[in-house]
């Protein structure tokens, strides 16, 4: 569950920019990276989480908003292919600008001490505390982008744009400005899942990368565009892929030997999530739920 609040964090941003703008960002496992380093940065000069995640929200939303400007404006009306060229081209140029300011040296950052404990969520079964927040965080956070996008006036303006820029421009709605806002809650999204990440993970160049295949293959499985279907898609990958590398390999034991055991569990495991992915394409070729089903 915990792995899949995470995914849900870069999911719901990235899928708002690819279903909405129509734009493949393969950088935004760059802005997960900001928001992790500009939350490690903050942390260890303050030795505060908190201040560390109210620096990284906005900072990483500012990158977010000056990497649209002035580098993506320019792929709206671009083919696919170009846009994942001059997208991989960022996220070298990101990588290559971390190092520059952060060195190529990976940070560390412990727990806070406020959430360092166990909380029995189940009699007999503690379970980490940070990680309960950040299953805390991913909800407040799926509850507030439904009234974004279902409930108020500019969730409104980005169903529509989604349907039909040029109809929602000849209304009178900036659409440039529109697309500025939803790209850089996207990166602040992003930001979040970075910061949130950093006590769990090392925190260094192309950290990113990694988990950016993941949210792929959520936004897929959930359906291009959709909140819900990024939530639903987030969980079911986080689970599977849980699961699998957890039990995978055990069951193989009960009938070969555990060296064999061991590596084909392990590649099985690590294949579960993009069978399934094929399963659901071959069952929904639009993902689960759609965002126009």
């Amino acid at each position: 569950m915990q792995l899949g609040v995470m995914l849900f964090l870069m999911a719901s941003g990235l899928t708002l920019v690819f279903g909405i703008m129509d734009l493949i960002n393969l950088a935004h496992g760059s802005l997960f990276m900001v928001g992790a380093y500009l939350c490690a940065t903050v942390y260890q000069m303050t030795g505060s989480f908190g201040i560390g995640l109210m620096a990284a929200l906005p900072g990483t939303a500012l990158v977010g908003i000056l990497i649209e400007t002035v580098a993506l404006r320019k792929l709206y009306a671009r083919s696919h292919l170009d846009q994942v060229l001059a997208t991989y081209g960022l996220i070298l140029f990101l990588n290559e600008l971390t190092k520059i300011l952060w060195g190529p040296r990976a940070l560390f950052l412990d727990v806070p001490g406020v959430l360092s404990g166990t909380v029995e969520i189940i009699p007999g079964m503690p379970y980490p505390a940070f990680r309960l927040a950040i299953i805390i965080v991913g909800i407040i956070v799926a509850i507030g982008l439904y009234f974004l996008i279902a409930r108020t006036r500019i969730g409104m303006l980005i169903r529509a744009s989604a349907t039909n820029r040029e109809i929602v421009g000849a209304l009178g709605v900036n659409v440039k400005l529109l697309y500025t806002l939803v790209f850089g809650l996207g990166a602040l999204l992003a930001g979040l899942a970075g910061a949130m990440a950093g006590p769990l993970l090392a925190v260094e160049v192309g950290m990113g990368e990694d988990i950016l295949i993941l949210t792929f293959v959520v936004i897929v499985i959930g359906g291009i565009g959709s909140i819900r279907g990024a939530l639903v898609g987030s969980i079911l990958v986080g689970v599977i892929d849980t699961l699998g590398r957890a039990f995978m390999p055990t069951i193989f034991k009960l009938f070969m030997n555990p060296a064999a055991a061991d590596g084909i569990g392990a590649s099985l495991s690590s294949m579960s999530i993009y069978i399934f992915m094929a399963i659901i394409l071959a069952w929904k070729p639009k993902g689960l739920l759609p965002a126009h089903a």
